[in-house]
Formats: C-alpha cells, sequence, structure tokens
C-alpha cells in the first residue's frame, strides 16, 4: 500500500486559478455565443519584443551547428545572464549584488515554491493575507502549517493588510523565522515604502529571521521615492532573499525565465546554533533538482538589457500601465471604489455593498461576460475585494470597461 503525503489533503480545494478557469468553462459551455473577456490570471497579452525575438532565433540556429551548440549548462545559469543581471539590475543603483549571488531559474514561482525546502518544518512563517496561494500552500504540503480551521492554519502568522492601513502588513507581535512579502504586491497593488521596508529589516536583523522578498512587479514602479529592491535598504543583504521574473517584465509567461538572489552575507542555522551560508544551500539544492533554464532562452533574456530591448519592454510596460487607468476610469463611473494600477498591474476593487467575493464573481461573469479574481480567494483579508489585471491586449481591456462601467449593481 503506497501512502501518500498526508499534507497534501490539508489543501483548500484546488489551486485558486484551476477553480476560476473550471467555472469560466462551465459558464461558455452554457451561453457559447458569449464573448468572455479575462481580467483575471495574470498572464500577458503582448509578444515578446523584437530584440528578444531576434536573440532567440541567433541562439536557435546557434543549436543546429556542431561548433556552436551547447548541451548541459550551468545549473546556476550562464555567466552572461547572471552578469547581465547583476549590472543592470542592481550595480546601475549601486547595489552591491554579484554575478555569483544570481541564480537563473525557470520563474519565480518555481524558486518561492522550491525554496522553503532548505528550511526546518518546525520554522514559523509569517505571509501576507491577502497573498499569493503559493506562499502558503507550498508550506502546508510540506507540514509547516498546522491544521486548518476557521479558514486559517493554526501555525502560520497571518499579516492582515487592510484598507486601514493602506494595504500595508503591520510586524508580528511575536517570532518569525521566515517572512514572505511581496512589493508592488500581488493581489493588492500596494507597494512597501523605504521607511516600511527598513521596518521589516530590523525586525529580521533583530530575530535573526529571513525574508523571502517577491519583486517580481518592480518594473511597475512609478513613484521615484519606492524602492525597486529590497537590497536598496541598509542590512538588507544579511537577512533577505530576493526573487525577480522576466514574466511580466518582459513577456516570458510562454518562454520561463527568471532569477533569484541570495547574497552570500544571508547566514541560516543548525539545531546546534552554527551558521552556515544560505548561498551555497541554495546552490546545492539547484545542482541535485535543476538542469538549469535553456541556452535559448537565457540568450533571449539577456536580450532584455540591450539598449532596444529596454526601450521595447517599456513601451509594452507603458501599454499595460495605460490598461490599468482604463480599468480604474470604469470603476470609478460604476460606483465603485478601486486601488493599485499605479506602482503594479494589479488593480483591487472593493465589492460594492460589502457583497462577497465570489457573489461579485458570477456578477461580473454574468452581466459583463469579464472574469477577475475573488479577493477570498487571496486569503480571509480578501473578502468583500477582487482583482482585475491589466494585462489583456488594450482593445480587449477597453470593451471589459465599458462593460463594467454599465454593471448593474
Amino acid at each position: 500500500m503506497t501512502l501518500l503525503n498526508p499534507h497534501y489533503l490539508k489543501l483548500q480545494g484546488s489551486y485558486l486559478f484551476a477553480t476560476i478557469a473550471q467555472r469560466v468553462r462551465a459558464y461558455k459551455e452554457a451561453h457559447g455565443d458569449a464573448q468572455v473577456i479575462s481580467l483575471g490570471i495574470g498572464d500577458v497579452s503582448q509578444p515578446l519584443v523584437p530584440a528578444v525575438v531576434n536573440a532567440l532565433e541567433e541562439a536557435c540556429r546557434e543549436m543546429g551547428h556542431a561548433e556552436t551548440f551547447r548541451g548541459y549548462g550551468p545549473e546556476q545559469g550562464y555567466a552572461f545572464l547572471r552578469e547581465a543581471v547583476a549590472k543592470h539590475d542592481y550595480q546601475a543603483r549601486n547595489l552591491d549584488i554579484q554575478a555569483d549571488e544570481i541564480f537563473i531559474s525557470d520563474g519565480a514561482k518555481s524558486d518561492v515554491a522550491n525554496f522553503q525546502e532548505l528550511f526546518d518544518l518546525n520554522s514559523t512563517v509569517a505571509l501576507q493575507d491577502p497573498v499569493y496561494p503559493v506562499y502558503l500552500d507550498t508550506n502546508v504540503m510540506a507540514g509547516r502549517t498546522g491544521v486548518f480551521e476557521n479558514g486559517r492554519y493554526g501555525r502560520i502568522i497571518y499579516l492582515p493588510c487592510t484598507q486601514e492601513h493602506g494595504f500595508v502588513p503591520q510586524l508580528p507581535k511575536g517570532h518569525a523565522d521566515i517572512i514572505y512579502l511581496c512589493s508592488p504586491n500581488n493581489p493588492t497593488g500596494a507597494a512597501l515604502t523605504k521607511s516600511q521596508l527598513q521596518m521589516w529589516v530590523d525586525y529580521a536583523r533583530t530575530h535573526k529571521s529571513l525574508i523571502l522578498f517577491d519583486s517580481a512587479y518592480e518594473a511597475y514602479i512609478t513613484d521615484p521615492d519606492l524602492p525597486h529592491s529590497i537590497y536598496e535598504i541598509p542590512g538588507a543583504r544579511e537577512v533577505a532573499v530576493e526573487f525577480r521574473s522576466f514574466s511580466k517584465t518582459a513577456g516570458f509567461t510562454g518562454t520561463r525565465c527568471a532569477y533569484t538572489v541570495v547574497p552570500k552575507t544571508v547566514q541560516v542555522y543548525d539545531q546546534s546554533g552554527h551558521a552556515h551560508m544560505l548561498c551555497d544551500l541554495w546552490l546545492r539544492r539547484q545542482t541535485t533538482k535543476f538542469n538549469g533554464v535553456p541556452y535559448v532562452i537565457q540568450r533571449a533574456a539577456q536580450a532584455v538589457y540591450c539598449e532596444q530591448g529596454q526601450t521595447q519592454i517599456r513601451k509594452v510596460i507603458a501599454l499595460y500601465h495605460q490598461n490599468a487607468q482604463i480599468i480604474l476610469q470604469a470603476l470609478t463611473q460604476a460606483g465603485m471604489t478601486a486601488f493599485g494600477g499605479q506602482n503594479a498591474p494589479y488593480i483591487w476593487l472593493k465589492t460594492p455593498a460589502g457583497m462577497p467575493s465570489w457573489d461579485f464573481f458570477e456578477l461580473l461573469l454574468q452581466q459583463a461576460q469579464v472574469v477577475g479574481t475573488p479577493g477570498v480567494g487571496f486569503g480571509l483579508c480578501g473578502e468583500g475585494f477582487f482583482r482585475l489585471t491589466a494585462f489583456n491586449t488594450p482593445e480587449l481591456t477597453k470593451q471589459a470597461a465599458q462593460r463594467i462601467a454599465r454593471l448593474k449593481l
């Protein structure tokens, strides 16, 4: 008899976006002529920019010749991409991040999910509520969360992100070993200031905690005073790991490429209190379980940093920003209160008259044939809220906005 991992049975239903897809399929089957527009899952609509495509094509041609063919690459990524990331994303901002502290991967989701493997199962986890489901679910799978009761797991420290506090998490009263932060935030769109991040870095240094910082949406920051990296905060190199992705920045949702920064100054401790370099442990994990991102994809990602690539992706990001403004205007016309959409590609709206999130999902689908994401799917503090994304095409975004503006609430 093969026994399963019992912690999988603690997961609540199916993955959020799989549930949404199932409901949308059922609606389409019942309404065959309905033209449903998705502002739900955060997939991009714009194609890879020309500089990236050219690099991808050239790399493919290299793979077709014996003298330039490449097989297995380095698990942590080719030096040409790691050096480009270090130079353009960190050193250009006067941040002391070196190429050998950067690990190329096939997605920030994968890295965030896998990173928790490095830690003791008794480690105390703190995470924002509402939160990207992967942070929580992977700790459930590992057995680090305790029993699920009354909408919460017993051993998780939830950090409420409420309208009262501008959707910014407050410090926990007790001790947390591992802290998940996402800024600009998915789903609320809120971005942490330098002083707010400094508070978390100081907490982590005092408690010998580790911050797992998801900055996958930093390219959408428009406020010049907001930090793009946690390493802009003094002391962060001692206590923080940063995750970034080319998915929303450069349209790599289908080609899969991201990276994780693990400074050599971050330490974790064994049961005897002896310190170990986290960077070395992550390298050991990757070399055991991962064969690296394909060469052709890494060459394509490198092209993001060339002059043409930067110009081209900025135009795409500006397009998504414009989509966000169109959605915000429509919500205002419909008499709804909305947040985000300024420093992030997500709009976080308050459901009308305190309507439950899933009820608003059905109303939006039935009345407007528009799909979004119920806030409660991100946690209890998301109840009464709803997420829309700016990643569809301008044409479909405008159509969706016109439908939303005509909602009968």
